[in-house]
C-alpha cells in the first residue's frame, strides 16, 4: 500500500491589540490625550485609521495629514505619552470573546502559536496572565525588530521564534497594516472585524477569511488546516 502525504497543519502568528485583547479603543484615546496635551486636535476616527502601526510611523502620518511639523524630539515625547497614557488604561483591557478559549484549543492540538505586536514588551506583557497564555510564551514585540508594521519584520520574527516558514505561518490580525505586513512576510493573513475595519477593507487587503472575533475563527478553524485528529 503507498503511505498517504500526510501534510502538517499550519503555525498561527497573531497581533495582540483588537486582534486578541479589546485594546484598541484603549490606544486611540490614548494618543489624543497626547496630541491634545502637545496642541494637536484630531478627531478620534482619524487616530483610529492608523492604530497598528509602529508609534514612528503613525506619527509620521499624523504630520502628513495635519501639515504640522514636528522634529525628531518632539516625536519621541508624543511615542512617550502614549506609551504613558496607555500604560493608565491596561488594568481596563480584557481579552477579546473567544481568545482565552481559541489559544488553549490551539495548544491542546499541538498547534505552534505565538503573538506578534507592535507594541511594546511593557504593554504588551501584563495581556499573557489575562489570555491565559504562558508567561515565557515567545512573544515579539516592537522593541525585538528594526521596522514595525506595514513592514514584515514582526511576522518574520514570529515565525522564525516558532521555527517554522514564514509560509506556513497563518498570520491573524485585525487591520490592513497586519495584513499587509502578512504578505509580505508570505504568510496567510485572516482578519478579524473586533479592531473596527471593515470586512471589505481586510478583504482589499488580501485576507484569506474574515472573522467577527477570536470566538467566531475557532469556530471556523477548521477552515484554516486546523483539525482536532
Amino acid at each position: 500500500m503507498t503511505d498517504l502525504v500526510r501534510s502538517r497543519p499550519p503555525a498561527f502568528v497573531f497581533d495582540l491589540d483588537g486582534t486578541l485583547v479589546d485594546s484598541v479603543y484603549h490606544h486611540v484615546m490614548s494618543w489624543q490625550e497626547a496630541l491634545s496635551d502637545a496642541g494637536i486636535d484630531l478627531a478620534m476616527w482619524r487616530i483610529h485609521r492608523k492604530v497598528g502601526m509602529s508609534g514612528g510611523l503613525f506619527v509620521k502620518g499624523i504630520q502628513r495629514e495635519t501639515g504640522i511639523d514636528l522634529s525628531p524630539e518632539q516625536v519621541e515625547a508624543l511615542t512617550d505619552a502614549h506609551g504613558r497614557n496607555y500604560a493608565a488604561r491596561v488594568p481596563f483591557v480584557e481579552p477579546l470573546p473567544g481568545a482565552p478559549e481559541l489559544l488553549r484549543h490551539l495548544t491542546r492540538v499541538g498547534i505552534p502559536w505565538t503573538i506578534a505586536t507592535s507594541g511594546r514588551r511593557a504593554g504588551a506583557e501584563p495581556m499573557l496572565a489575562k489570555l491565559g497564555a504562558p508567561a515565557d510564551l515567545a512573544m515579539v514585540t516592537r522593541d525585538e525588530v528594526a521596522r514595525a508594521k506595514p513592514d514584515p519584520d514582526l511576522f518574520l520574527a514570529g515565525a522564525a521564534k516558532l521555527g517554522v516558514d514564514p509560509a506556513q505561518c497563518v498570520v491573524v490580525g485585525d487591520s490592513i497594516w497586519d495584513l499587509l505586513a502578512a504578505r509580505r512576510a508570505g504568510s496567510l493573513g485572516v482578519g478579524l472585524l473586533s479592531g473596527g475595519y471593515g470586512a471589505d477593507e481586510l478583504e482589499r487587503a488580501h485576507a484569506f477569511r474574515v472573522y467577527d472575533e477570536p470566538g467566531d475563527l475557532l469556530a471556523h478553524i477548521d477552515e484554516l488546516g486546523v483539525r482536532g485528529d
